[in-house]
């Protein structure tokens, strides 16, 4: 079991962490299981420690891989504490817990236990050999930690793991749909090579509880996100009509696939009318962050009411929180979409709800339109018109793209992508005003345009 210096320690280290929700928060931790990984490094001891934390307003299962070393790990800025001659580390920073995880979650180990709980790996590929070579943690990501490990057989498949750190019961849908898409053939996501699940006893119920821990799938080496791409296009001025169109249709094709994986559904009265009271909820959450939205309650509210008398699509599985961040430029095969767990303010057992299509489509303009805004905060006013411009043109290129690939035009129900849109925008008002005030212009603007005020 954990050590009463190990919690101290974690109790000091989590609240640092990107990935810890309850931000603002003193953690208050309870140890619900501790699962053991084998380490093929001697001297060194893997363990992952799920805590609940109970600060914030609905409890929160945090998952914490560390390892036990006696001398410091070279080149490492990942080290949690010390506990006289013990040093703890953050696990995915260290070799020996990246080599053990993606070893259980491709099935090439056998499964780790521990107290209260279990792990069980799904391989679904052969990957290389069961001992793999070097390993580096993707910088940037929020809510997840993601290892690169390159396969120590020549020729073999780079792997990316990436650990959960948020644990839920039940399936994780970015598992579910990757997974998913891969069966049906798609072309715009990374191969997955396996999952690990994790078994524990529900704090709550008593009860055995089991969900997604980690995911595996191909790494795509040489590969850049869109957004990075599409920014330094909109700096440059360079055109980016016809990566917008390919992107469009890359994200019919995806949509295509989805409904063929998953189950789609008509949109009743009933369904239409708790979505749209959903956005009115969102709607109101967001004001108290922001309390200038206020003046657009009545447009806000025209918007969505044209919405729910608007003709909907079949609902259907979609990716639900996509932006250019969450999609790869490779070069050998063109765009593809990662990261299918939803939106994050969203309960997990809601991600997997059938959903429109053009909630999507929304979230990607929305992220073009934020390239504009990033530009021109960066080179000032004189370069508004033409980043304007740019940006105009790449969302166009986009609906043209989507409306040739699937037949169907976002813009023939713009009162629909029009509130779905404006959806998202409030929801970036909010997140700016918590996290980074200096952008909340960027959706501001959005709901003003949108709300047909400017």
């Amino acid at each position: 079991m954990i050590s009463s210096r190990l919690l101290e320690l974690l109790r000091e280290w989590v609240p640092r962490q990107r990935w810890y929700t309850n931000k603002g928060r003193t953690p208050a931790l309870s140890v619900v299981a501790q699962w053991e990984l084998p380490s093929a490094e001697a001297g060194v001891d893997i363990r992952v420690h799920l805590l609940e934390d109970t600060s914030g307003e609905r409890p929160v299962l945090f998952q914490i891989p560390v390892t036990s070393r006696t001398e410091p790990l070279v080149g490492s800025g990942a080290l949690i504490g010390t506990d006289g001659a013990t040093l703890y580390y953050d696990g995915p920073h260290d070799g020996a817990f990246a080599d053990a995880v993606l070893a259980l979650t491709v099935g090439a180990a056998n499964s780790g236990g521990g107290s209260d709980g279990a792990l069980k790996g799904t391989g679904l590929t052969t990957l290389g050999h069961a001992k793999f070579g070097g390993s580096r943690v993707l910088s940037g990501e929020q809510s997840n930690t993601s290892i690169i490990v390159d396969t120590a057989v020549a020729g073999g498949t780079p792997a990316i793991c990436k650990i959960f750190r948020v644990l839920h019961p039940g399936e994780n849908p970015d598992v579910a749909v990757q997974c998913a898409l891969a069966a049906v053939g798609s072309a715009h996501v990374p191969k997955p090579l396996g999952y690990l699940t994790g078994t524990w006893t529900d704090p709550r119920s008593g009860r055995p509880a089991h969900g997604h821990v980690a995911f595996a799938q191909e790494f795509l080496p040489g590969v850049e996100d869109a957004w990075r791409v599409a920014l330094r296009a909109a700096a440059a001025g360079a055109d980016f009509t016809e990566p917008a169109r390919s992107l469009g249709a890359a994200t019919s094709d995806v949509h295509s696939d989805l409904a063929r994986a998953f189950p789609t559904v008509p949109a009743t009265a009933e369904s239409i009318a708790a979505m749209v009271d959903g956005m009115r909820e969102r709607y109101r959450t967001a004001r108290y962050d922001v309390p200038s939205l206020g003046e657009f309650a009545d447009a806000v509210e025209a918007a969505l009411t044209a919405a729910g008398t608007a003709q909907w699509p079949l609902l259907q599985r979609i990716h639900g929180d996509y932006h250019l961040g969450q999609v790869l430029w490779a070069p050998d095969r063109g765009w593809m979409l990662i990261d299918f767990e939803g939106e994050p303010l969203r309960p997990m057992d809601e991600r997997g709800h059938p959903d429109a299509p053009l909630r999507d489509v929304a979230g990607m303009l929305r992220s073009l339109s934020y390239v504009a805004g990033s530009v021109a905060r960066s080179d000032g006013p004189h370069a508004a018109a033409a980043v304007t411009a740019w940006v105009e043109a790449a969302r166009e290129s986009f609906l043209n793209g989507y409306a040739d690939a699937s037949g169907h035009d976002p813009r023939d129900t713009a009162a629909l992508l029009a509130a779905f849109e404006l959806d998202k925008a409030l929801y970036e008002a909010r997140y700016e005003a918590r996290n980074r005030p200096d952008w909340l212009p960027i959706p501001l603007q959005a709901v003003r345009r949108l709300c047909g005020l400017g």
